[in-house]
């Protein structure tokens, strides 16, 4: 015989299931999906609305929500959103007018630049370490630092406008295709952000410091500006940027507070491949803490992106 007490469970007090609060019933299940005969709002309306996918709806409805107010849209972005072939959705969603700024890391204009010149981007990063060529196309160093410095040095434009107006002087063959290109021949203030040290074209020698450090300046105070109309209401997105846009974006917006912007009660989001530290303080929770809703949506930026993107523009027919 066992020398530990047990609970005797017959004298638990239970409850009715009709009085207990339920989080879920079949009016929240999702909708099976007839692709022959439905639309692709009806695709929409038929995901559950139940935790990520009743979250994907509610951020949908706070996009068209605010820009119907005349409110921001502030879409940051990394690399990947460019090389896994996104430039044509976010370029529809500038046409369509529902993004009103572009903030990318310098890494994501190096894509966008490449696949305008050349049609090619994104190297086997593997491969070409071995024999110290990772990162050595010369074209694309020549492009971006001579067009940096150009732009320091003979007028008052920011990195991402000087990129996009060299991209235009130069008729690039796949200039349709970039997203620097759209935003500036649309008047979307586009912005690239760079840390020196982190990118292919700061090793080689067409790179000058001072005029790198100069127009990520120039294009980090418009970005303070952009966050100041954060007044109130709008929505800022990071897509695919674990580091340098969370922690840009966070500076820009304080200073936006710090002289006098009452930039609060906005929604933010992050989509990403992975859950990380700097996009979920930085973005999701800090800026909305006094007031707005921040969301986190995991998964692979080549699904999610046409995903969202794609209900936006069914809910605004």
């Amino acid at each position: 015989m066992t020398q530990h007490k047990r609970v005797d469970l017959s004298k638990i007090k239970t409850i009715s299931i009709t009085k207990r609060k339920s989080r879920v019933s079949p009016a929240d299940f999702a909708r099976a999906f007839d692709a022959a005969g439905d639309s692709f709002r009806a695709f929409a309306e038929s995901l559950p609305k139940i935790l990520v996918a009743k979250d994907l709806r509610a951020l949908v409805e706070e996009i068209v929500h605010e820009r119907a107010k005349k409110k921001p849209v502030l879409w940051m972005m990394g690399a990947h959103v460019v090389k896994v072939g996104l430039g044509p959705v976010v370029i529809d969603l500038l046409a369509r007018k529902v993004i009103t700024a572009v903030a990318m890391n310098s890494a994501a204009s190096i894509h966008d630049v490449e696949t305008a010149m050349w049609g090619r981007t994104s190297e086997d990063v593997a491969e070409n370490l071995r024999e110290g060529r990772f990162g050595m196309a010369r074209e694309t160093g020549e492009f971006i630092n001579g067009a940096l410095r150009r732009g320091a040095r003979d007028s008052d434009d920011g990195y991402g406008e000087v990129l996009a107006k060299e991209l235009i002087a130069r008729k690039a063959p796949f200039q349709a295709q970039s997203i620097l290109v759209a935003s500036y021949s649309m008047g979307v203030p586009v912005t690239v952000h760079a840390a020196i040290g982190t990118d292919i074209v700061h090793q080689q020698p067409t790179m000058d410091g001072a005029d790198t450090g100069e127009m990520t300046f120039r294009d980090f105070r418009s970005l303070c500006q952009t966050c100041a109309s954060l007044t109130g209401g709008g929505v800022v997105l990071n897509i695919g940027s674990a580091v340098i846009m969370p922690e840009v974006f966070l500076k820009a917006l304080t200073v936006a507070r710090n002289l006098g912007a009452r930039a609060r009660g906005f929604t933010t989001a992050v989509f990403d491949m992975n859950q990380h530290y700097r996009p979920t303080m930085n973005v999701q929770l800090r800026p909305t803490q006094d007031g707005g809703k921040g969301y986190y949506f995991t998964g692979h930026h080549e699904i999610m992106v046409p995903l969202l993107a794609a209900m936006i523009n069914s809910r605004l027919r």
